[in-house]
């Protein structure tokens, strides 16, 4: 029996249906190893930066199995992703189940028996400068994030944090905000004329932006023109080659199926994932734009039948990423005959998405008539302009209509033809200012500056806008008052280390370690020694809690004394100079805030401050005034929240399941948390999971609501009764 061990379920099964019945093929279900939270326990620096992992308990079964499978397998085939993520899963993998002498690797970049199989001719071993280079990555991100987020802690406010990536990103739209608060616009007009042309075809025609001319010029102007004839003054007409665009790198997928499907980037990439994990497209975390041999001559004949000879260009891309490995496919669809796939709405459209840019890419110009019109008269010293396209040959528009905008087709004009005024105005306007980052654009934008890598744009997105750092407001990436203080402080004290430089500079280094040009060690003490020192001195400055005195006119709505800018979970407010002492707050518009209710007790922690009943997200709760230096809270009596329907806690037995409200929702938890961490997704139903282990053990797991197909599934991901659609 040969095991056959990749990190996805749906990648298993998939791969199953390829190899003969001499495999088995096992999951290891993502990682089943990771640094502990507590970053003391984590990295051992002293000793080089070493990493010290832990098993993820919820794993314990899954590697339970894969190492009965090991014990019996004549060959272990380890098979995970092929990029420095999947290298390192593989190590762990490799690592936790003591089969070093006994594995072989294999990488492949598409799920297809044809791959697979090619894929088993040619195994190898472990490439640890991969696996050094990702695990540098995790060490840099862990330490970075940890000591910075502790200055903030002190300096700022408790609870906010900072990243090694994150932070550059949100500093480029902050940068951005600020230009747009610092914008003055600039008056200026342009005429709008409407015009009937031979008594039938109605025109619209508009000057250039007139800067620089006072008003009463050009009111005269138009007033004086308006008894002259308006002529068509000058045509041009031209025929432009629009070549289709390279297929789809990670980046360019992320942003197109932004702008053209609406798609986030994390809701792209998950689609991606399936998509792959079904065998339909390449592995879609790549840099690269180059197509295989087989893949392009697959690709030319499908056009040649499809549309014709004359749609079909032989076309090779380079991509201008100097780190992208070539070796690496651009995303395409691995059987190009497949034009529609049934899997979901989203993997559908996306699929749609990569299959029509990789036809394009192969096929020739479109060829797009282009013609400009000037109309003037002798009394105005500005023309109105129109333009109208129209494809004369779609090329590759052919298989990708999307990229091809609207025709705008003008009427037969010609030099001297009259033009029938019915309306001319002056239209007053103003500059912009530059638009705020939408994510395809952010994504773009990190691209150009060689931040962070083509995986890690989606989780980069999703990490500021979950810390709450930004917003999405019409599409765009607005930053709150918290995130603009963040990046402030970190750039007045780490500016260095969330530059461009800085950030790209760090991927550099570790793609040198990648490829064995670099050693781990050296990158991170070069890096650690002098960013320590960095972070001590600024510890010891002075903390950045007010952030300026308020308005002269403000003053404290309970004592009168004047008032400071702070910064609070919702954002910006107005709080008394004379705090703690005076609890007195004004929103920035100026009204009264209810603010911390003073209960007139002691805390009976610190014995110092009195205990004052504050608003959280999960409501009204009692603590100390002195936190974050007396992090007492009032522990409230749980059984107040026991309801007639409520399910008793199975982990610990004298606990019962409760309703709370996390950052991505409502969810379910132990009332004797964090004693006990029982926690699931939806209600629990009160039933326990009987499905029977490999020991004949009952799950134990408690079962939770599910869906209209499923009623009600195991609340651990890890128990096949948790999708009890895919049991035999």
């Amino acid at each position: 029996m040969k095991l056959f061990i990749v990190e996805s379920p749906a990648k298993a099964k998939t791969i199953s249906k390829y190899l003969g019945e001499d495999f088995i093929v096992k999951s290891s279900v993502g990682h089943i190893r990771d640094l502990p939270k507590s970053n003391k326990k984590a990295i051992d620096i002293e000793a080089g930066f070493v990493p010290h992992y832990e098993v993820d308990p919820k794993k314990a079964n899954v590697i339970s199995e894969l190492k009965q499978y090991a014990k019996k397998a004549t060959e272990i085939i380890v098979a995970t992703d092929p990029d420095r993520e999947g290298e390192a899963i593989a190590w762990h993998l490799i690592d936790e189940l003591g089969i070093e002498k006994k594995y072989e690797r294999v990488t492949y970049h598409e799920i297809t028996k044809a791959a697979i199989l090619e894929a088993l001719k040619s195994p190898r071993k472990l490439d640890y400068h991969l696996k050094e280079a990702q695990e540098a990555r995790r060490v840099l991100d862990r330490l970075v994030g940890y000591d910075l987020s502790g200055v903030i802690w002190k300096k700022v406010r408790y609870g906010l944090s900072a990243g090694r990536v994150q932070s550059p990103a949100l500093r480029i739209l902050v940068e951005r905000e600020r230009e747009i608060m610092n914008f003055i616009p600039v008056p200026y007009f342009v005429l709008e004329g409407n015009f009937l042309h031979d008594k039938k075809n109605k025109l619209f025609a508009v000057s250039k932006d007139i800067f620089d001319v006072e008003k009463n010029i050009i009111e005269k102007e138009v007033r004086e023109s308006l008894d002259s004839d308006f002529l068509i003054r000058d045509k041009k007409v031209s025929v432009v080659n629009r070549s289709p665009r390279a297929p789809f790198t990670t980046s360019t997928l992320q942003q197109t199926a932004s702008s053209r499907l609406g798609m986030a980037p994390q809701r792209t990439m998950r689609a991606a994932q399936k998509l792959y994990e079904a065998g339909l497209i390449t592995y879609m975390r790549t840099d690269s734009t180059s197509i295989s041999v087989g893949s392009q001559k697959s690709i030319l004949e499908y056009v040649e039948k499809k549309f014709g000879k004359n749609y079909t260009e032989k076309r090779e891309y380079k991509t201008k990423n100097k780190n992208a490995q070539e070796a690496h496919e651009a995303v395409r669809p691995t059987e190009i005959s497949t034009t529609d796939v049934k899997i979901g709405s989203d993997e559908s459209r996306l699929y749609q998405l990569i299959w029509a840019r990789t036809i394009a890419s192969q096929m020739t110009d479109a060829k797009v008539e282009r013609t400009h019109i000037e109309i003037g008269n002798d009394k105005l010293s500005y023309r109105l302009s129109l333009d109208g396209q129209r494809i004369v040959f779609d090329g590759w528009l052919k298989a990708d209509p999307d990229g091809s905008g609207e025709d705008v087709i003008l009427p037969n004009l010609n030099l001297g033809d009259r033009c029938e005024l019915e309306k001319l105005e002056i239209i007053d306007k103003e500059t912009q200012p530059p638009n705020r980052f939408s994510e395809a654009g952010l994504i773009k934008e990190l691209e150009k500056r060689g931040i962070g890598r083509p995986s890690t744009y989606a989780s980069i997105i999703s990490t500021i806008q979950t810390r709450e750092y930004v917003t999405l407001e019409n599409k765009a990436l607005k930053p709150t008052d918290t995130g603009i203080v963040v990046s402030e402080f970190l750039e007045n004290n780490f500016a260095n280390y969330i530059s461009d430089t800085f950030t790209a500079e760090m991927e550099d280094n570790l793609d040198g370690i990648a490829d064995g040009t670099k050693t781990y060690l050296k990158t991170l003490k070069d890096f650690y020694g002098p960013f320590l020192e960095l972070v001590k001195e600024k510890t010891k400055g002075e903390k950045a809690t007010n952030l300026g005195d308020a308005p002269a006119d403000l003053v404290c709505p309970k004592c009168g004394k004047s008032m400071v800018i702070k910064l609070a979970r919702n954002g910006k407010f107005y709080s008394c100079s004379d705090f703690p002492e005076c609890l007195g707050a004004l929103t920035l518009e100026g009204k009264e805030m209810e603010g911390p209710k003073d209960l007139g007790k002691v805390c009976p922690s610190c014995g110092k401050n009195n205990l004052i009943e504050r608003e959280g997200k999960n409501g009204k709760f009692v603590a100390c005034s002195g936190y974050p230096k007396c992090k007492y809270i009032e522990k409230p009596d749980v059984e107040t929240l026991r309801k007639p329907d409520s399910v008793d806690c199975p982990t610990c037995n004298n606990g019962f399941m409760i309703e709370r409200r996390g950052r991505f929702g409502i969810f379910y938890s132990c009332s004797n948390y964090p004693d006990c961490k029982n926690a699931i997704k939806t209600k629990p139903t009160g039933k326990i999971c009987k499905f029977k282990n490999e020991d004949g053990k009952d799950c134990g797991h408690l079962m939770m609501e599910g869906t209209k197909t499923i009623p009600e599934r195991c609340s651990d991901k890890t128990c096949p009764n948790h999708r009890p659609d895919k049991l035999k």
